[in-house]
């Protein structure tokens, strides 16, 4: 495995990050212990959840099944660099969502609860709250820094954003105010709802699972450069989900994608993304695919929107 730290913060984290999402409502706890064993065996230490994952099997769900695995002992708790959320809707009453000072405080107690641990070690806002000053467009990442440089504080220490080849309008200003600021940078939807793990492939071979209406609107959109991709992947050998997860890791200022794993298999199967190395040849074809954002294709703002 191989290991950053996130952002300026000297805490060395892998650079594949075990996403939870699907523990509880599409696996079992006792196969989520088990992918979370291998990851440990794979050398994975960086788990993102939040507090309320859960869905069919209930908000919060998630957080349980890591807090029982956590009590297994054995120092799994010890060797997790464990991440959690805060915002959204908790129970019906005023003050149990969003990110209020008195909403944080309790989500965090009953994380702790839940999670079985007396610590957090990365404590993430889920989502933007305009109520509150805790939005993230790439001024937003700036004009944090800066007040908390002003009071000697730390400051933010990551950045959770969407961020994949078919999505990439965090380079335009998130991305590089997040490496000017030493803000790791954690992609989530690395594949792009499925789309970049070789979608066509398994509808051609009856593997696929049911997409969404969403996802095949915009698989349809996007079918030349998806189709190119995965015909690019198979010239090099490679599967296009690792592929995809290769390429994020060959961009400057990025921790480690969130993998979400159902399974142990595909937990193992997102492996071989640590050993692709891509040149500038490479690089140029997946930018032929997949432009980077902005009128002129250009990198950065404001190059990418200048004259």
């Amino acid at each position: 495995m191989e290991y950053t730290n996130l952002g300026r913060s000297g805490l060395s984290v892998s650079r594949l990050v075990l996403g939870t999402m699907n523990f509880g409502p599409f696996t079992s706890e006792k196969d989520s212990h088990a992918i979370m064993d291998r990851a440990h065996e794979h050398g994975i230490n960086f788990f993102d959840t939040a507090n309320v994952y859960g869905r069919s099997a209930g908000k919060g769900a998630t957080e349980r099944i890591i807090g029982n695995w956590f009590a297994t002992g054995d120092g799994r708790r010890e060797r997790t660099v464990l991440a959690t959320k805060v915002y959204n809707i908790m129970g019906s009453w005023p003050n149990e969502s969003r990110l209020s000072a008195l909403h944080i405080r309790r989500a965090c107690e009953e994380s702790l609860r839940r999670l079985q641990t007396d610590f957090i070690d990365v404590y993430q806002m889920h989502h933007i709250y305009r109520s509150a000053p805790c939005n993230f467009a790439g001024w937003h990442l700036a004009a944090a820094q800066e007040a908390a440089l002003a009071r000697h504080l730390l400051g933010l220490v990551s950045e959770q954003s969407l961020y994949n080849l078919m999505s990439r309008w965090l380079e335009l200003e998130v991305l590089p105010a997040a490496r000017h600021y030493g803000l790791g940078v954690i992609p989530w939807s690395p594949l792009h709802g499925g789309l970049l793990g070789g979608m066509l492939r398994k509808q051609r071979d009856g593997t696929a699972s049911r997409s969404t209406a969403e996802q095949a609107e915009e698989l349809a959109e996007h079918r030349d450069s998806v189709a190119g991709f995965e015909q690019y992947a198979a010239e090099r050998g490679e599967d296009p989900a690792a592929l995809a997860l290769a390429w994020l890791l060959h961009q400057d200022g990025v921790t480690g994608p969130i993998i979400g794993p159902r399974t142990v298999e595909q937990l193992d199967g997102s492996l071989p993304a640590l050993e692709i190395r891509l040149d500038e040849k490479a690089l140029a074809r997946l930018d032929e695919l997949f432009p980077p954002p902005g009128p002129n294709g250009a990198g950065p703002a404001p190059e990418a929107y200048a004259w």
